[in-house]
């Protein structure tokens, strides 16, 4: 008899039910101890048990294993293993951090040694990566970086925005420094508003004034934008207590690196006009009205003029607009009740736009049609009739996002256009343009319409059924409902 329930001697039976051969798993079982064992390494370097190194960081002593630091830093293998290094051998090392904030951290960062787990902030994660990097623990640095790529516009609000770009550029952590970069050039105004816009140093500046799609109402918020920097850097260097002869100079060239780079060209002869009373203008009067003159060259049409200062990249940099979200370049569109709309459906917008910056050419406006579909796009079913006959066209539904827009009329027989999409989202409760989609296209009458599809990710605004409770980022307002555009034409003619 076959005696089930005895573990001392299975039966042939039992022996067969139990052989790995025949793919029976119903007698294994897969013991996950992991989180005691972690718990024991935690105790380990909490209570100090068995430590045969102590690393002096600061005034602070920590204590750890050699084994636990050479098996996760390719840094701490060498110093503490190889004989070529002086503290192979030394039961005390001290480590010299460059900054105060990473030996506040260090506890937190060899902790994650033993623990795998680790408190990341806005505050924290600066000094966090630098240790990881300086001492090659590549998974912290990934998560640090992962952090920082999605939490730019928490850093802004925070003041911590330029000292991680500053870091990032350096060290090679590209993707970060995009991000920052970014965020920078599509939110300028709010940026120049808060007090870390004094940090960015003059190269960063100026790298930033030679983009064409910085986003920004016009060229004279810019303008100003610029004017706030030189006066937070007087400040800066007034507190240097220098002579006011040396203060004077050394404004006098920061006032002249950054401010060729503006482009009075783009603003209106009105602005020109009321930049005349300017104290900054009045101050270095001979270097504005010169720059100042190029922009009335421009309003007035002398193309000669133009084209001869146009011959160089700067100078031809001074005619490109940027991404200008004034009324006479650009129209925002906000959809309500996002959440509420019916599958395929459609939101149509009108507007104008002007098609040249000049002056001269300011009868030269174009209308526009945008058609959005944030639902799909639903081809019916129709019927082509053509010389052979009727011919079927099936259905067909595509899942993406799409705008469409329609030139309605043309001025010229040919127009050459840049549109920018400016897709507004939320991230750690700050709204601000996230996403910036551009198409140059060439209107003709038999060409009049322009189709940019997977304009945001299809599964961000409409998720599937079992992932209803995601939030998507694209979706700002009080209730995160709301899908918000903005779109920018440019003319290239």
């Amino acid at each position: 008899m076959d005696r089930h329930g005895d573990c001392g001697e299975p039966s042939m039976k039992n022996r067969r039910k139990c052989s790995p051969q025949l793919n029976d798993n119903s007698c294994q079982i897969m013991v996950d101890n992991s989180e005691n064992v972690l718990n024991i390494l935690r105790n380990l370097y909490v209570e100090r048990q068995m430590c045969d190194v102590a690393l002096l960081v600061g005034n602070r002593e920590h204590y750890a294993h050699r084994l636990i630091l050479c098996a996760f830093s390719d840094v701490f293998q060498a110093m503490l293993m190889k004989p070529e290094w002086c503290e192979w051998h030394e039961s005390k090392v001290k480590l010299q951090e460059l900054l105060p904030e990473c030996e506040k951290v260090f506890h937190l960062f060899l902790e994650y040694f033993y623990t795998g787990k680790i408190l990341i902030t806005h505050t924290n994660v600066m000094p966090i990566l630098a240790l990881a990097d300086k001492y090659i623990v590549k998974g912290l640095s990934r998560l640090c970086v992962q952090y920082m790529c999605k939490h730019v516009p928490h850093a802004a609000s925070h003041n911590q925005l330029f000292l991680w770009l500053q870091y990032s550029i350096p060290c090679g952590h590209v993707e970060v420094a995009e991000k920052c970069q970014n965020y920078i050039k599509w939110n300028i105004e709010s940026i120049a508003n808060t007090p870390d816009f004094s940090n960015i140093d003059t190269e960063m500046l100026i790298k930033l004034l030679h983009e064409n799609d910085v986003i920004v109402y016009n060229e004279m918020v810019l303008y100003n934008c610029v004017v706030r920097w030189l006066e937070l850097q007087k400040i800066r260097l007034y507190n240097l207590e220098i002579s006011a002869a040396e203060l004077e100079e050394h404004m006098s060239g920061l006032v002249k690196s950054v401010m060729m780079f503006i482009r009075f060209p783009m603003m209106s002869p009105r602005e020109l006009a009321d930049l005349l009373l300017s104290p900054l203008i009045k101050q270095h009067k001979e270097f504005f009205v010169d720059r100042m003159a190029i922009g009335m060259t421009y309003h007035s049409g002398q193309q000669e003029q133009i084209e001869k200062i146009s011959a160089t990249e700067e100078g031809k940099l001074l005619f490109t607009p940027r991404l200008y979200t004034s009324d006479i370049y650009s129209a925002v569109m906000v959809i309500e009740n996002f959440n509420s709309l019916p599958c395929y459906h459609t939101s149509t917008f009108v507007f104008s736009s002007h098609m040249s910056a000049a002056d001269c050419e300011s009868d030269k406006i174009n209308d526009w049609v945008v058609d959005l579909y944030p639902k799909g796009v639903w081809f019916k079913k129709c019927y082509l009739i053509v010389w052979q006959g009727t011919l079927e066209v099936p259905e067909e539904i595509i899942s993406t996002v799409r705008l469409s827009l329609t030139c309605r009329d043309l001025f010229e027989p040919k127009i050459k256009v840049k549109v920018a999409v400016l897709i507004y989202g939320i991230q750690g409760g700050v709204e601000h343009v996230m996403e910036v989609r551009e198409k140059i296209h060439h209107f003709t009458a038999d060409d009049k319409v322009m189709n940019i599809d997977s304009l945001i990710p299809f599964a961000e605004l409409n998720p599937s059924a079992s992932n209803h409770s995601h939030e998507s980022p694209y979706l700002i307002g009080p209730n995160r409902n709301q899908l918000k555009l903005n779109v920018v034409i440019t003319s290239l003619n």
